[in-house]
């Protein structure tokens, strides 16, 4: 069957996880088999292992992020090798965004991208329709590369396969296999960093579609620092909603994005806090103070933006 190698950034490994189960239906089917490199065993050659199965991949996800392109072993070996294979047809290397970055003028900027629109899977309101979207579009991208069945002819040939079939018939596994996930500091704060941009980037173009749909309110977005930016909804001139958003500093008793519910140069004036929580698989961002009561606590980037979102927007709703 096909096999499939993911080409990705440690920061992404929740994510990698999460579309991995969301191909589990493609593993039954045995239309791939998947290999990424958590599969190493121990005394393994980490480096050998990876080009090994790099090179016999028949599909290569490259699991695009900023940090996936900031790395030098995915972007210049495990990209650039893909993208070699990609043009000489030996295999099919298909870019799945899993975060906004600039990624269009990339070796495989001109590659369709996933999933649908090569929207971003953070940006989805709900990351599960994006990995299916994702596992749809590869079904039918394996499923069109699928060799026509071999022909078995002697009788020796169909009694291997019948033993073969029943051999795997006869070994069924458990599908709980996770095992609990160490994240660093260094995770932790890239993780922060990321949805902090991100949020600005959400209140940006909020601003602007509530202006293109409420002639009648006018949109201002500032971007302080790298640390601080501003929103602000106008009315006929007069302000009627805006807030001051901020990255709290690095580490773990400091991981946090501050929400105020106006325009404030003082960051420790605060109405709402964000902050860095984790469990044995991922990251996540947890609401804590009065806006946060009754809402989700488990935040992805795109929640989390929405979160402050809402408060900003419900004072003029």
């Amino acid at each position: 069957m096909p096999s499939l190698f993911f080409s990705y950034s440690h920061v992404d490994e929740a994510l990698r996880d999460q579309l991995e189960v969301h191909l589990a239906m493609l593993k039954r089917d045995g239309l791939i088999d998947t290999w990424h490199d958590r599969r190493i065993s121990a005394g393994d050659t980490l480096d050998d292992s990876i080009d090994e199965q790099l090179e016999q991949a028949d599909v290569i996800l490259l699991l695009v992020s900023a940090n996936f392109i900031a790395s030098e072993y995915c972007y210049s070996r495990e990209m650039s090798r893909a993208i070699e294979r990609n043009v000489s047809g030996e295999a099919r290397v298909i870019p799945v965004i899993l975060r906004a970055c600039d990624w269009h003028t990339a070796p495989f900027g001109k590659l369709l991208a996933l999933p649908t629109d090569a929207r971003p899977v953070t940006s989805w309101p709900n990351q599960d329709e994006a990995f299916a979207d994702v596992a749809r579009a590869i079904r039918k991208a394996v499923s069109r590369d699928a060799a026509p069945a071999r022909t078995v002819n002697s009788p020796a040939q169909r009694v291997a396969i019948a033993a073969a079939s029943r051999a795997e018939e006869y070994l069924p596994r458990s599908s709980n296999l996770r095992v609990r996930k160490e994240f660093s500091d260094l995770d932790r704060d890239t993780f922060l960093s990321d949805a902090f941009s991100f949020m600005a980037r959400f209140f940006e173009g909020s601003l602007l579609a509530l202006q293109e749909r409420h002639p009648e309110l006018t949109g201002r977005f500032e971007r302080i620092d790298s640390r601080n930016f501003t929103a602000s909804v106008y009315k006929g001139g007069k302000s009627v909603a805006e807030c001051t958003i901020s990255q709290g500093g690095y580490g773990r008793r400091h991981s946090e994005i501050r929400y105020s519910n106006q325009i404030s140069t003082h960051l420790n004036s605060y109405s709402d806090v964000l902050t860095v929580g984790e469990d044995s698989q991922r990251l996540f961002l947890k609401p804590l103070g009065n806006i946060g009561r009754g809402t989700e606590n488990q935040l992805s980037e795109s929640g989390a933006a929405e979160h402050f979102w809402s408060a900003l927007i419900e004072r003029i709703q």
